[in-house]
């Protein structure tokens, strides 16, 4: 039966009063319950038997907020949980953790969320210590947040500070590293870590067994050391399958407005990789031959794509065809038999004196332009053998630069 509104009031509490009875024994349905009679006296029942859900008007949302040791009922309109937590007061920073997130949208009923609050740890990696604000509860995530890299051999130990003046945090990760070393492992060669103490117990902790025809290159009671090298083989003939790389190609486009120190990758690359099975004959630890038996390629390397120019750039000395034939067309139009009438001659206005002192034989007896223009030309490469383009044609050449040429 449905309340006047004269006794609005006194129907909440008792609809309260029979919610708290039922609760004893299912407090999370208490939750969701007074969430929504506190609205306003919407929630018609519940019922636990249910899978402690409620029944939720349409287009609305229970949530169920778990903040440390709180736990809060809230009912909301809102379309995501950031939105629902921001409509309840609740205060999420920027280096908490909600789970669901905030951004994920409400769409069911009844949902949980839980609020990891970030804390100060003191993270100690060796003789670095640094001070983080976390919402983690595990160590590797905690170390991942601090961008540490670290490996399956590595300790991590999350405890409670035993100082928390000089920590400045109740709680603190330290990390043991383990020893850094290179295998070769019949031929393939790998970085590797441990927390072994000898080379048997790495041994052991790598699950590796030796036949009787294995041998190493040190003793299996050899203390392991940092940046040590251990090498495993099998001697005799044997056949052995390794991964190798397969190297990308590389297609150039040439681009004639780029100078020929230009290089530019469009496209990087990325190398494949292959399976190469071989027979080989290992003596004393040493490969004495090797046979390839078979290949498959597991991994078709990518294309690179690099722009490359082709523009030839000036740097002293001869010029080139088309250098040459920029600065005749700048001196005279290449005129070979240009006389100016003011002392300077020929397709590169030579001077006489500076003509007699290049001029190939026998055409330096004469005016340059009463020379053919293959001896001008070889002319012009001898004389900037010795001196500079810049120099010798100062106009031309700030134009040839200037269009490119040089």
């Amino acid at each position: 039966m449905g309340c006047f509104a004269a006794f609005r009031e006194r129907c909440k509490r008792v609809r309260m009063q029979a919610y708290l009875r039922f609760a004893t024994k299912h407090v999370r349905v208490l939750l969701i319950a007074v969430a929504l009679i506190l609205v306003g006296g919407v929630a018609h029942s519940v019922h636990a038997s249910d899978g402690d859900k409620a029944d939720v008007p349409a287009g609305k949302h229970v949530l169920m907020v778990y903040d440390g040791e709180s736990t809060r009922g809230i009912l909301t309109q809102k379309d995501t949980f950031g939105d629902a937590l921001d409509e309840a007061g609740i205060d999420v920073s920027d280096v908490d953790v909600t789970e669901p997130g905030l951004d994920e949208e409400l769409v069911a009923p009844t949902y949980d969320i839980t609020i990891y609050r970030a804390r100060p740890v003191v993270v100690i990696d060796g003789a670095n210590r640094t001070k983080i604000m976390s919402p983690y509860r595990t160590a590797r995530q905690i170390a991942e947040q601090a961008k540490l890299d670290v490996h399956d051999e590595d300790a991590l130990r999350l405890e409670y500070s035993p100082d928390i003046v000089r920590d400045g945090a109740l709680e603190r990760l330290v990390i043991e590293r383990a020893t850094k070393f290179t295998l070769t492992f019949y031929g393939k060669k790998t970085t590797e870590y441990t927390r072994a103490s000898t080379v048997a117990e790495m041994l052991s902790e790598k699950d590796i067994e030796l036949g009787d025809s294995d041998r190493m290159s040190v003793s299996a009671e050899t203390p392991i050391k940092a940046g040590m090298t251990i090498e495993i083989w099998r001697e005799g003939k044997q056949t052995v399958t390794r991964e190798e790389a397969v190297k990308f190609p590389v297609r150039r486009i040439e681009d004639a407005n780029k100078p020929a120190t230009y290089r530019k990758v469009k496209t990087p690359g990325k190398n494949g990789t292959r399976l190469v099975t071989y027979e080989l004959v290992v003596k004393n630890g040493r490969e004495v031959s090797k046979k390839e038996l078979k290949s498959v390629t597991t991994k078709e390397p990518k294309e690179q794509v690099e722009i490359v120019g082709t523009k030839s750039v000036y740097t002293g000395g001869p010029l080139s065809e088309e250098q040459i034939q920029a600065l005749g067309m700048c001196e005279s139009g290449m005129t070979a038999t240009r006389n100016s009438g003011n002392g300077f001659y020929g397709a590169f206005q030579f001077m006489p004196s500076t003509w007699r002192k290049v001029a190939p034989a026998p055409y330096n007896g004469v005016l340059p332009h009463q020379a053919p223009l293959d001896a001008q030309k070889q002319a012009v490469q001898t004389l900037l053998s010795r001196s500079s383009i810049h120099t010798q044609f100062p106009g031309c050449a700030r134009k040839m630069v200037a269009s490119g040429i040089l």
